[in-house]
């Protein structure tokens, strides 16, 4: 498959329930590769670098909250929410609020100043990434780490297979190949150059990271 090719194909952790062992062992090596990629580090990084935050952060495919929880660490004096299908985690701290569900529907009814998320928008076609950038234009900074779509981090991919889960085995390579390259994201959800501030940049570890701002 050439990295230019963008392909969507269904992941085996978004449709196991949370307590499915495979689920659990499979979140143990998500905890791993965020380690490495480093994503929840830039993303507190930007975001205790920026004003916005003040006012409130929301993370929309939330997950086990873990992000939700290092953050409220690192900003307790922030407001944070957490969205997602799953029920509210028990390990998330008091404080943070969570509301379960699509994330199309809560999302408009949330005002905050920064809206972020860690490998979720490449789940996504075009079509629906264009209505996800109309949902969230009204915060005032995005902060976005997605799949780097390139042959290093799809070659370095396939040399740890062998030591994670099945399930890993599985929806890495596939995340890789639905994610995606510079200049791709801002464009797939509309973020107008005359009203954003737009920066991209992307590291040899497989990570795409997009930062947005209003001008």
């Amino acid at each position: 498959m050439r990295a230019s090719e963008r392909v969507i194909n269904p992941e085996i952790l978004d449709h196991l329930d949370p307590d499915d062992p495979r689920a659990i062992r499979s979140r143990q090596d998500l905890r791993v590769i965020d380690a490495f990629l480093g994503n929840s580090r830039w993303i507190t990084a930007q975001l205790e670098s920026r004003p916005e935050s003040r006012s409130g952060i929301v993370e929309i495919g939330a997950g086990t909250g873990a992000l939700c929880n290092r953050l409220h660490k690192r900003l307790p004096d922030s407001p944070i929410t957490g969205l997602d299908f799953v029920s509210r985690p028990s390990t998330l701290a008091h404080g943070i609020q969570w509301k379960s569900g699509d994330f199309f529907d809560t999302l408009p009814e949330l005002h905050a100043g920064a809206c972020i998320g860690s490998l979720i928008l490449h789940h996504f076609a075009g079509g629906v990434l264009r209505e996800i950038g109309r949902r969230i234009a009204h915060f005032p900074l995005l902060v976005f780490c997605e799949p780097l779509r390139s042959p290093l981090p799809l070659a370095m991919c396939h040399l740890v297979l062998p030591i994670v889960s099945e399930v890993t085995q599985h929806d890495m390579p596939a995340s890789i190949s639905a994610g995606f390259q510079k200049g791709e994201l801002p464009f797939l959800l509309g973020l107008d150059t005359q009203k954003w501030h737009v920066q991209e940049s992307s590291t040899w570890r497989g990570s795409l990271r997009l930062l947005a701002w209003r001008r």
